[in-house]
């Protein structure tokens, strides 16, 4: 009898648990969710990079010195590059997406998760910020889809590059 009853204490104990970590996690994420709403907002945002996904070379794992941040009208870019150039470049070349420059044009939605799941959670709760800017080597187009669990991916495309693709997580102060 002390057996069964020692056996439902524990079962009980697992399920109050269970149940604080559950709100833990959701207090997390709307933590999370108010944090990146600021940031879009505020339009200062910092993306650590963890890996990239290039066309010509799969996927691979980055060193964690790379990151993407928007300043107010700035896009300050530090991301490694893997790929094709289409046209050699009429300046000097920089190693990677390495530049600080205006922004061209900023828009700012908040599409409908697609095939079910968004990437970074269970929500629907993304931002996508579509961001031109233009260096004198060539002229970038940045789609950056921010997910309310902190994750981001980032795609770039340009005139004289392959595409390429990165996974990051948002820097929260």
């Amino acid at each position: 009898m002390k057996q069964i009853g020692i056996a439902i204490s524990m079962v009980a104990l697992l399920m109050l648990v269970s149940c604080a970590t559950q709100q833990e996690r959701a207090e997390q994420r709307a933590k999370m969710r108010q944090a990146v709403e600021e940031a879009v907002n505020s339009r200062q945002l910092h993306i650590d990079i963890k890996s990239m996904n290039s066309m010509r070379y799969g996927a691979r794992s980055v060193t964690p010195d790379f990151f993407l941040e928007l300043r107010g009208d700035t896009l300050c870019s530090y991301l490694p590059y893997l790929g094709q150039a289409h046209q050699a470049p009429m300046m000097s070349p920089s190693m990677g997406l390495n530049f600080e420059a205006p922004i061209i044009k900023l828009t700012e939605s908040q599409p409908k998760a697609t095939n079910g799941q968004p990437k970074g959670g269970n929500d629907n709760n993304i931002w996508r910020l579509t961001i031109d800017v233009k260096t004198k080597e060539d002229s970038f187009r940045y789609i950056i889809d921010l997910y309310d669990s902190g994750e981001a991916y980032i795609r770039v495309n340009s005139q004289r590059l392959d595409p390429i693709s990165f996974d990051g997580r948002i820097s929260v102060p």
